[in-house]
């Protein structure tokens, strides 16, 4: 069961993301029915911590084995999407593919669970700014390269 609650009007999810670095690009996940890019991931489930997590998130969407390389960040992230308010505590851990033909990717890659409508793309980081990455202060954390950071993120208060 994933860790999504309903709380008065708010929905709280607890998530995990990679952070996937090849040739000075980002591996990120879109839906093509949305017009923003994530980190690949997922919801955690009860009982799993969030290494566990985007590593099994990654072995289903796209049938890779990855390994953690380090901690990027925790954000504290309260945002709206779709009529809901979301309040979200998100785990960022650095990851990298262990295959080494995995590591030589770098073409648009498909979800493996059927979902024709997700699709893992390469950003390049030296125009990061041109895409609508979100949470939105995933791209400072990523230009700043220094990690482990932890932000808080509430678009309420912009």
């Amino acid at each position: 069961m994933d860790l999504t609650l309903n709380v008065e009007d708010y929905k709280l999810n607890v998530r995990a993301g990679g952070v996937v670095i090849h040739n000075n690009k980002v591996l990120t996940h879109r839906n093509l029915n949305d017009d923003h890019y994530c980190l690949p991931g997922g919801r955690i489930e009860i009982g799993e911590n969030s290494e566990d997590t985007i590593i099994r998130e990654i072995q289903e969407e796209l049938g890779k084995v990855i390994e953690i390389t380090g901690y990027v960040a925790t954000i504290e992230n309260f945002f709206e999407m779709k009529g809901s308010k979301y309040h979200e505590l998100y785990f960022v851990h650095r990851i990298d593919f262990k295959d080494v033909e995995d590591k030589k990717i770098n073409t648009t890659m498909h979800n493996k669970e059927g979902k024709e409508y997700l699709q893992y793309e390469w950003l390049d980081l030296n125009e990061i700014d041109k895409y609508n990455l979100l949470p939105l202060c995933l791209k400072d954390i990523l230009k700043q390269k220094q990690f482990p950071v932890h932000v808080i993120n509430d678009d309420f208060k912009s």
